[in-house]
């Protein structure tokens, strides 16, 4: 206990197996996701783990930039809530995102972000901020009453029990009457991890339109850091 090193690279089939059997990825993907977490993970702090400021550095270049969303994506895939990222919790995490997971699995994540406090409950503040910051990935500017028009009736309509509070019971309902909510829990590439030849892949969000770039299998390293960029592309400081 205590050591900051990861467990060792999944090189054995045995090791492979294990992780393949409870995720949607195969034992060559586990192979591949790892040495994509090999090169987040060394890009600052050379000890086998993913820290938040090499997150930044892979989103924005910058370990300093701060968002919303990539604070949020951090804090999910960080399940033992340590300050860092292991390859078990990255591939764990990846697994939430991946199209072929259940929709009720997305939906109890996306209540984790939601509920930026954690306090086991969505408050109306933490809607509001999540609101802002769905509206500037659109790049949609509202006036200040329109927003909060929004907001509370958003809250309204989740807050079933009328309690001032969205629990999780709630939430999954509202989640299901509102399938917009999880358009950020799904990452199509993840369908694509394996691909020798060629691979579509995220690289920009704009107004609402998603872009994708085609790939080769060898280039994936460099392009797989944009992964979260549809929830943190457009959203810092407006000029």
């Amino acid at each position: 206990m205590g050591c900051n090193t990861s467990k060792p690279a999944p090189s054995s089939s045995h090791d492979r197996s294990a992780l393949a059997s409870d995720t949607p990825f195969s034992e060559r993907e586990i192979e591949y996701l790892h040495k994509l977490f090999q090169k987040l993970s060394d890009s600052v702090i050379k000890d086998g783990l993913i820290h938040r400021e090499e997150l930044r550095l892979a989103i924005f270049n910058n370990v300093n930039q701060r968002n919303l969303f990539l604070d949020r994506i951090f804090d999910l895939f960080d399940a033992n809530k340590n300050g860092r990222i292991g390859f078990e919790e990255f591939v764990g995490t990846l697994t939430v995102f991946h199209p072929n997971t259940p929709k009720a699995v997305k939906i109890a994540h996306a209540f984790k972000l939601y509920d930026l406090r954690h306090t086991g409950f969505i408050e109306r503040e933490e809607l509001r901020e999540m609101v802002l910051a769905l509206l500037c990935e659109s790049d949609l500017v509202l006036p200040v009453d329109v927003v909060e028009t929004i907001v509370d009736k958003s809250f309204s309509e989740a807050d079933a029990k009328g309690d001032g509070k969205i629990d999780e019971e709630e939430w999954k309902a509202y989640a299901e009457q509102n399938p917009s909510l999880l358009k950020h829990m799904t990452l199509p590439y993840l369908m694509y991890v394996s691909n020798h030849s060629s691979t579509y892949v995220l690289v920009g969000c704009h107004n609402g339109v998603i872009r994708y770039k085609a790939f080769a299998y060898r280039d994936m390293t460099v392009a797989f850091p944009r992964f979260v960029e549809r929830g943190v592309n457009s959203c810092g400081p407006k000029a």
